[in-house]
C-alpha cells in the first residue's frame, strides 16, 4: 500500500509539472506574441541652413588659348632651335623647311615675267605702228583718197594688233601672280610663333619631312600654349546641364595636386551633344562646359585631369533636413495599422479615386513614435535638402539608418534613439 501510495504521489508531482510548464509557455507564446517591434534609428533637429546646389562634371585642363603649329608647304626640316617646354616670344623663330625648290621657283617665275613683260612691249611697239597706219588710212579714206578695202585691211591690222597686245597684257599679269605665290610659298618655309606661350607638344625632330596643308590635313609640328590662361573642359550630363548657366561659380580639384581648389567661373556651355555608348543601354549624352580658372598655378599642364563642382543655385536661411531623411511612400502607407477603411457610424465607405503615386516623405519623432509626414522640397547639397512644406522647424526627423527609412520604418512604429553623443533625444511621453 505504501509503495502504491508513492507511486501515485510522483505521477502526481509528474503531471502537475508539465503542466506548469505548458501554462509558463503558453503564456510566453502569448506575450511574445503580442510584444510590439522596437526599431533603433538616429535622428536630429529640422534647422534653417544655407544650401548651395552644385553639379559635378570630370574633365582635362586646357589653355584657352592654343595654336597647333601645321606647315602650308611640304619638306624637310632644316632648323628647329625650339624644344618642348620651352617659353617663346611672339616672332620667335619655331623652325625652317629646306628652301631650294622654293626659291628656284621663284626665279623661275621671275624669269617668265621678264620674258612675259618683254614680249608685251614688242606687242605694244606693234599695236603704235599699226595704229599710227590706221588713222593715217582713216584720214585718207574720209578725203576720198584710198578705198574702202584699204580701210577695212588696216582696221583689220589694228584689232589684230590690239588683241596680242592685250593678251600679252594678260601674261603679265598672270606670270606676276604666279611668282606672288612662288614668294608667298618661299616665305612660308620659315615659321614664327604667332603668340607669347609656351612649347607644350613638339612632335617632329630636325631633318624629319613635313606635308603641307595646302591640299591634305598637314604635319602637326608643335602646339604653343598660353598657360597664363587655364580653363578646366569638362563633360556634364544632359539632365544637369539645364540647371547651369553662363557665369556660374566652380571648385575645380586637378588630380595632381590633391585637396587644392582652384575657382573658376563657367563661361561656355556646348551646344552639341556628345553621346558614348551610342545605340545601347549604356548609352551617355553630356555637353562639354568650359571654365576659366581664375586661380592658377605654374605647374598646371594641359591634359591633366580634373573634377569640378559647379555652383547653380545658392539660397540663405531655409529648413532643411539631411538628404537621407527624405523617402519615398505609397499614399497607403500613410494609414495607421489600426485604422479602418470605414465611417464610426458602420456607413459604407465612400468611394474615391486611389491615388498610387508615391510621395515625399520624412518620419518625425512623436511620443516614441514614428509619424510619417509629407513634405516638398527644393534644392539640395552635398549633405542637406530644402524642405518648402510639411514641417515648421520644430521638429526632429529620423535619419537612419537607411534600411529603416527605406523600409522598415510606418506610421506609428515605436522607435528607440540611439543618436552617438545622445545630441538630440526623443520626445518623452
Amino acid at each position: 500500500m505504501a509503495n502504491g501510495k508513492q507511486k501515485s504521489k510522483k505521477k502526481i508531482i509528474i503531471f502537475s509539472s508539465i503542466g506548469l510548464l505548458i501554462l509558463v509557455l503558453i503564456v510566453i507564446a502569448f506575450v511574445g506574441g503580442n510584444k510590439e517591434d522596437i526599431i533603433s534609428v538616429q535622428t536630429e533637429k529640422v534647422m534653417k541652413r544655407n544650401i548651395t546646389q552644385t553639379v559635378s562634371a570630370t574633365g582635362k585642363i586646357n589653355p584657352e588659348f592654343k595654336v597647333v603649329i601645321t606647315p602650308e608647304v611640304s619638306g624637310e626640316i632644316v632648323s628647329l632651335p625650339v624644344k618642348e617646354g620651352e617659353v617663346v616670344k611672339k616672332g620667335d623663330l619655331l623652325l625652317k623647311i629646306r628652301q631650294d625648290a622654293y626659291i628656284a621657283q621663284v626665279q623661275q617665275s621671275e624669269a617668265n615675267l621678264t620674258s612675259a613683260k618683254a614680249t608685251m612691249a614688242q606687242r605694244k611697239a606693234d599695236l603704235d605702228r599699226v595704229s599710227a597706219d590706221y588713222n593715217r588710212v582713216k584720214e585718207l579714206h574720209a578725203k576720198g583718197l584710198s578705198s574702202d578695202a584699204e580701210l577695212e585691211t588696216a582696221k583689220s591690222s589694228y584689232l589684230s594688233a590690239k588683241a596680242q597686245y592685250e593678251g600679252a597684257e594678260a601674261n603679265v599679269a598672270q606670270n606676276e601672280a604666279a611668282l606672288k605665290v612662288q614668294k608667298d610659298n618661299l616665305r612660308k618655309t620659315t615659321i614664327y610663333s604667332p603668340m607669347d606661350g609656351i612649347i607644350t607638344q613638339l612632335n617632329m625632330e630636325l631633318g624629319e619631312r613635313v606635308l603641307g596643308s595646302n591640299f591634305t590635313q598637314g604635319t602637326d609640328i608643335m602646339t604653343v600654349s598660353d598657360l597664363n590662361n587655364i580653363e578646366a573642359v569638362v563633360d556634364v550630363d544632359e539632365n544637369d546641364v539645364v540647371l547651369i548657366s553662363v557665369g556660374d561659380t566652380a571648385r575645380v580639384k586637378v588630380d595632381a595636386f590633391g585637396d587644392k581648389e582652384f575657382r573658376g567661373t563657367v563661361k561656355q556651355i556646348g551646344n552639341s551633344a556628345q553621346a558614348t555608348g551610342a545605340g545601347t543601354q549604356d548609352q551617355v549624352v553630356n555637353f562639354e562646359v568650359k571654365i576659366k580658372l581664375i586661380d592658377t598655378d605654374p605647374n598646371l599642364r594641359p591634359g591633366m585631369s580634373c573634377n569640378a563642382k559647379i555652383e547653380t543655385e545658392r539660397i540663405k536661411d531655409v529648413l532643411s533636413v539631411p538628404i537621407q531623411s527624405v523617402t519615398a511612400r505609397s499614399p497607403g502607407d500613410f494609414m495607421d495599422k489600426g485604422s479602418k477603411n470605414s465611417s464610426d457610424d458602420g456607413a459604407e465607405p465612400t468611394k474615391k479615386k486611389i491615388d498610387t503615386k508615391p510621395k515625399e516623405v520624412v518620419f518625425v519623432v512623436s511620443g516614441g513614435k514614428a509619424k510619417m509626414v509629407e513634405v516638398s522640397t527644393g534644392i539640395s547639397d552635398d549633405n542637406f535638402i530644402q524642405v518648402k512644406t510639411g514641417l515648421t522647424g520644430d521638429e526632429v526627423v529620423i535619419t537612419g539608418s537607411y534600411r529603416a527609412i527605406s523600409r522598415e520604418l510606418k506610421e506609428g512604429s515605436t522607435i528607440r534613439v540611439e543618436n552617438r553623443g545622445n545630441a538630440f533625444q526623443s520626445e518623452k511621453k
